[in-house]
């Protein structure tokens, strides 16, 4: 009968168990993939003491009763153990064809992920509280409700892939975000008819933005994105039959520049109506353009609003414009005007 091995404290070790020369436990086994794993820890029961100048732990038995439940339980105990980072680009991978707005979206929060001490972290470790200091974090790094939330959700959906493959048991990421955070999101704008007419009347008398005159009517009366609106051209109005159609919207990134992008789903592409007072409007449009170098954009051309530089316009230089235009109706008037965006006309309509 073979002797049974002792630690140096002279207790018997079980099967898988050995004790290194400096004193640490170690414990073998056989993945699912046939390769050998190690499990470490410079206890072997609970009530051991750790050696001086060496970090509290738990024991060599209770991380096999914790590694023997989840096999049992048919946790992949080698995909636990993948981090955050991981999981998020795994789940990525699984939809690759996205919009680029999206890839873009989704590279942000991977590089946030990269940067913040939870993305190197194995999901198995990762606990509700660890979620919620990770949202903390986020709010103080000046980042706000709503991306918080947007990003929560990813991570909470990355979180569900990592179930279904029996990684871990429990979504960290399941929580309500406003538990946690001051939901500070701003509510959206919507004009009063007397705020629409003044803000129009005085745009239109102005010296400085009387030229964006019918770009702010032509919103108000269509209701379009502002993507959309942007990435108008000549062949979308049909004035036969007071029609605009949309079919595709004009974005600009930092990395990439300007690109169009269809809509979202089938009923995004659309004819809108042109009432009279934006039936006018385009007719001016049009107008006073100036016979200026067209620019070629993914296959379109044509473009009704540009810029100085004869670059189609984009959200952001609605946005400063119309923040522009609200301060200066402000300065000069006691009825004042709200935060007006382009959206916010939008939800005028």
């Amino acid at each position: 009968m073979s002797e049974k091995r002792r630690d140096n404290k002279g207790r018997i070790l079980k099967t898988g168990e050995s004790q290194r020369k400096d004193g640490r436990y170690l414990y073998k086994y056989i993945d699912s993939f046939g390769e050998p794993q190690f499990v470490y820890s410079w206890k072997l029961v609970a009530t051991d003491r750790v050696p001086a100048g060496k970090r509290d732990c738990i024991s060599l038995r209770e991380k096999i009763a914790e590694l023997q439940k989840d096999i049992h339980d048919g946790i992949d105990v080698v995909g636990k153990k993948m981090t955050l980072c991981q999981l998020y680009a795994k789940q990525n991978a699984q939809r690759p064809k996205v919009r680029k707005n999206t890839e873009t979206g989704r590279k942000y929060l991977m590089d946030i992920l990269k940067k913040d001490k939870l993305g190197v972290r194995s999901i198995d470790s990762i606990k509700p509280s660890d979620a919620k200091e990770w949202a903390i974090r986020m709010s103080e790094n000046g980042y706000a409700y709503q991306t918080i939330n947007n990003y929560k959700r990813s991570l909470k959906a990355s979180f569900y892939i990592a179930i279904q493959d029996d990684c871990v048991r429990k979504n960290p990421f399941d929580f309500q975000l406003k538990a946690v955070l001051d939901d500070d999101t701003v509510p959206k704008t919507v004009l009063t008819e007397e705020q629409e007419e003044k803000l129009l009347a005085f745009a239109k008398a102005d010296k400085t933005y009387s030229k964006n005159y019918d770009e702010i009517l032509i919103l108000l009366k269509t209701g379009l994105r502002i993507s959309e609106f942007g990435g108008l051209t000549l062949p979308d109005l049909d004035f036969e039959n007071r029609l605009v159609n949309i079919d595709h919207q004009l974005l600009r990134d930092t990395e990439i520049g300007y690109y169009i992008e269809t809509p979202k789903t089938k009923s995004g592409e659309r004819q809108v109506p042109m009432v009279e007072e934006a039936y006018q409007a385009f007719k001016r449009v049009l107008a006073n353009r100036k016979n200026d170098k067209r620019v070629e954009i993914d296959g379109y051309s044509d473009f009704l609003f540009l810029n100085r530089k004869n670059y189609p316009k984009v959200a952001s230089d609605y946005n400063g414009m119309m923040k522009g235009l609200v301060k200066k109706y402000n300065k000069y008037n006691e009825d004042k005007l709200p935060h007006i965006t382009p959206h916010s006309l939008r939800h005028t309509f």
